[in-house]
């Protein structure tokens, strides 16, 4: 009985277990009626917590998406988000205002580089009128004194001062090589273009183009070599022979330049008389050609300001050529003033497709490189320095030479062809006729004198603008690359001397018998000159000086950039 008992109060019992399955109480997989944990969350079955929102839907079982509507997933509804989805272009303020900044630019670029162009052609034009207008009076000068010297006495040292020298060698290579393209037949030449055809004239012209630039490039360091030569202070007279050697090569030089250029003059001619004007066509598009050589090219600064020179020259150059096209065409046909209306549209086409060459290769190129309109400015006042700088008691050079070497624009070769052109197409008889040559002269005097008072005025303008007044009164040293400034200050006091008065006091006063000595110090030396003319006291500062100078090539001042001055990846 005892464990009857025991078995029916024992917990768990087989006689509770029917009591409790005979309430209907359900029982677990662990055989007990607590409730069931939820199931773990797997890979494919994630957690309500865990479900992702994608799309505005909550990812759910296949229940939820039977009982979604089907609307969700219609093309309507997909439309109507790509018509009413919107955006805010002020969330990147900075990119939009520089879009619009550069077509700014752009819109900027014709009217900045046509002041340029405008202004750098009457530079031009004023350094090629002194060689008609001034230049024949200055030479008449310097002879009237040479010739009259010995009434007055010889109170110099000099016989004729440097600038007369100069004057009186640049008007003997112009009578020398006028005489000698007098042996020059225009005529046999243009026969002989003609007969080419029509792709041979394209490829000469094109390398008529580039042998003129390089020829720009060594000319004038062959006048700016025979004017150094001739007027260099010399301590003996054997000394003076060495301007012969110079003088020939000047005067092969300007004849062969001037020769270069009558050819490139005859292949426009026939460009201009052929029937069809496929070569004038080609001639044109060679322009365009040039977009593509230098759009798509890194520049700077200093790059754009060569670019800027060449085609200011080339303009120049165009312009002169184009007006002796027009004396040999007018000539051929008598002067007959129909027959310039004929070649009018011609003259106008050729001038516009070069405006617009350049306007569209100038504001891409500052496009691509992030460069301002501003900076033509910059150039601008920079020939307005040359200008203004040439007129000073202290100049260096003349205009004329300074032009030349900014822009690469020589005078000489293209005013002794123009004068053969002009002799021979204008025949000059009676008295009539001298008359007006006398008259004729006077107006390009007159157009001379109003030129260069303009174009002074507006220079001082523009270098006060660009407040550049003060490098007017720095001494030439300073524009020295070889030597920092202070070196050159050192230098500099070399020509000094130092004196005492009875008071005690020092004073500072200029010894001019040294200065000869001191004399080439003046000028613009490079690197390997320094390295081979330098004492070995110096061989320091010269290595000291080196790493500066590798930081200071590549920030070069605009008036220490000419025509053909390597400041960058090119040489346009």
């Amino acid at each position: 009985m005892a464990g009857v008992a025991d078995a029916a109060a024992a917990p768990g019992s087989g006689g509770e277990g029917r009591q409790d399955g005979g309430r209907g109480e359900p029982k677990t997989l662990w055989g007990s009626s607590e409730p069931r944990p939820p199931p773990a969350a797997g890979p494919g079955h994630p957690s309500p917590q865990q479900r992702t929102e994608t799309l505005g839907f909550y990812e759910s079982d296949r229940g939820r998406r039977k009982k979604r509507s089907l609307s969700d997933l219609s093309l309507l509804r997909f439309i109507s988000a790509e018509l009413t989805r919107g955006y805010f272009l002020e969330h990147n303020e900075a990119k939009y205002t520089e879009r619009r900044e550069r077509v700014y630019t752009c819109m900027r670029i014709p009217k900045e580089l046509e002041k340029l162009m405008f202004f750098g052609i009457f530079l031009c034009l004023d350094a090629f009128l002194y060689v008609f207008t001034l230049l024949p009076l200055r030479v008449f000068l310097a002879m009237f004194r040479f010739i009259t010297l010995p009434c007055y006495g010889l109170r110099d040292r000099r016989l004729l001062q440097p600038a007369q020298v100069c004057d009186m060698l640049k008007g003997v290579i112009l009578v020398i090589c006028y005489f000698m393209m007098h042996y020059v037949d225009y005529s046999m030449m243009y026969h002989l273009i003609r007969g080419q055809s029509v792709i041979k004239l394209y490829i000469i012209y094109n390398m008529l183009e580039v042998a003129d630039r390089l020829i720009s490039s060594f000319g004038q360091d062959i006048l700016d070599a025979l004017y150094w030569t001739a007027t260099e202070p010399k301590e003996r007279k054997r000394a003076h022979i060495g301007v012969i050697p110079h003088f020939f090569m000047a005067v092969l030089y300007v004849f062969l330049h001037a020769i270069l250029i009558m050819v490139q003059a005859t292949t426009l001619n026939v460009a201009f008389n052929s029937h069809n004007k496929s070569l004038l066509t080609i001639m044109m598009s060679n322009n365009f050609v040039e977009i593509k050589g230098s759009v798509f090219k890194k520049f700077e600064k200093n790059n754009l300001f060569q670019m800027s020179n060449s085609d200011i020259k080339e303009r120049f150059t165009n312009y002169v050529l184009l007006l002796i096209v027009c004396l040999r065409n007018m000539e051929q046909f008598s002067w007959n003033p129909d027959h310039f209306w004929v070649l009018f549209p011609d003259v106008c086409m050729v001038v516009a497709s070069e405006i617009a060459v350049d306007i569209v290769k100038h504001a891409f190129i500052t496009k691509f490189n992030d460069i301002t309109a501003d900076v033509y400015s910059e150039y601008r006042a920079s020939l307005a320095f040359d200008l203004v700088s040439s007129r000073q008691k202290n100049a260096y050079t003349d205009y004329s030479d300074s032009v030349s070497r900014r822009m690469g624009f020589i005078p000489l070769p293209l005013a002794v062809l123009l004068i053969r052109v002009v002799t021979s197409s204008i025949k000059v008889q009676g008295v009539l006729a001298y008359v007006c040559v006398v008259l004729f002269y006077c107006g390009l005097i007159s157009l001379k004198v109003l030129n260069s008072i303009v174009l002074l005025g507006k220079s001082c303008q523009y270098v006060k603008e660009a407040k550049m007044e003060e490098k007017l009164f720095n001494p030439i040293l300073t524009a020295t690359p070889g030597k920092p400034a202070g070196k050159q200050q050192g230098t500099f006091k070399s020509t000094q001397g130092i004196s005492t008065d009875e008071n005690g006091s020092t004073s500072v006063t200029n010894q001019p018998v040294h200065q000869k000595e001191n004399m080439p110090s003046l000028l613009v030396t490079s690197n390997s000159d320094q390295f081979l003319t330098t004492p070995d006291g110096e061989e320091k500062d010269i290595s000291q000086d080196s790493s500066e100078l590798k930081h200071r090539s590549a920030k070069k001042d605009l008036l220490e950039i000419d025509r053909f001055t390597i400041c960058g990846n090119r040489i346009d």
